[in-house]
């Protein structure tokens, strides 16, 4: 640790190529974006043993296949940070929130209004839905738990569990 004498501190480490993952993100985070970060290739060693930290909180699984409603949206909203927009396509397996707990949680992401004759005005809108969370690619493979898998398309970062129906994921965690 070496003071620069300008209110800035130097610090050197020695850290294994999978503890940067994601870590530019939270480091930018921690100093207000004032920090700077470099990093440089030092050697080739034995996997370092010990974990790397994991996150905290649970997610939000998709148990069907259908545009999201916002209606659908806003009761999710309550149990974690959201990170798909409303009507956008969703699949089984996809994790479509942060969950507010540790535990993961299969929700109902494609629940629509009961429809009936009586018509109340300005109560089909999404307001006060929070906007998603939307992660880059490196904030998604920092994210991911090792159930889980990053889908990379042109149009899209998704993430969903490895085993996409609720049953097989059951079988998975037993044995």
């Amino acid at each position: 640790m070496e003071p620069d004498g300008k209110g800035r501190v130097r610090i050197d480490f020695i850290i294994p190529a999978r503890g940067l993952i994601g870590f530019q993100t939270e480091f930018r985070t921690i100093t207000a974006g004032t920090g700077l970060l470099f990093h440089v290739f030092d050697h080739y060693a034995p996997k370092a043993e010990g974990e790397i930290g994991q996150r905290q909180n649970g997610v939000l699984i998709s148990n069907g296949t259908g545009p999201s409603p916002a209606y659908a949206q806003i009761a999710m909203q309550e149990r974690g940070r959201l990170m798909v927009e409303p009507g956008e396509e969703i699949y089984e397996g996809q994790i479509v929130g942060i969950h507010a707990k540790d535990n993961d949680l299969t929700v109902n992401a494609l629940r629509g209004k009961q429809l009936t004759n009586f018509r109340a005005s300005g109560t089909d809108k999404d307001e006060g839905l929070i906007p998603p969370v939307k992660f880059s690619l490196e904030q998604a493979l920092e994210f991911i738990d090792d159930d889980e898998l990053v889908e990379i398309t042109p149009l899209a970062i998704r993430l969903r569990k490895k085993h996409r129906t609720e049953n097989d994921r059951k079988k998975a965690s037993r044995g």
